[in-house]
């Protein structure tokens, strides 16, 4: 069992950076390839951005690429995801999610564990 607390998400205006954070217990935390994950109101959950275990291999969603990053700490069982050049089409609650397989995934129900959620709302 793994549990997942994101925070980092706020008001933004477009344009803004923000970074979130998912801090994880339970488990050991570099058993798990990680992702990211929104869901704008109305909409489905869709796949942002993963990483592997050790954080060597990422996969972006084309809808962040050149804007998102996820990178991980693995000694403080930490996954982050830095947003920038953000829009209000990035409007969402966020959420992280863990994965015990060996293969990263990007579709939300290969995923075992999932956060809360937080909200991030950009600005026009």
């Amino acid at each position: 069992q793994v549990q997942l607390v994101e925070s980092g998400g706020a008001l933004v205006q477009a344009g803004g950076s923000l970074r979130l954070s998912c801090a994880a217990s339970g488990r050991t935390f570099g058993d798990y390839n990680m992702g990211w994950f929104r869901q704008a109101s109305g909409k489905e959950r869709e796949f942002v951005a993963a990483i592997t275990r050790r954080g060597g291999t990422t996969s972006v969603a084309d809808s962040a690429k050149g804007r998102f990053t996820i990178s991980r700490d693995n000694a403080k069982n930490t996954v982050y995801l830095q947003m920038t050049s953000l829009k209000p089409e990035d409007t969402a609650v966020y959420y992280c999610a863990a994965d015990r397989s060996l293969v990263l995934h990007v579709t939300p129900r290969m995923y075992d564990y999932w956060g809360q959620g937080t909200q991030v709302t950009v600005s026009s």
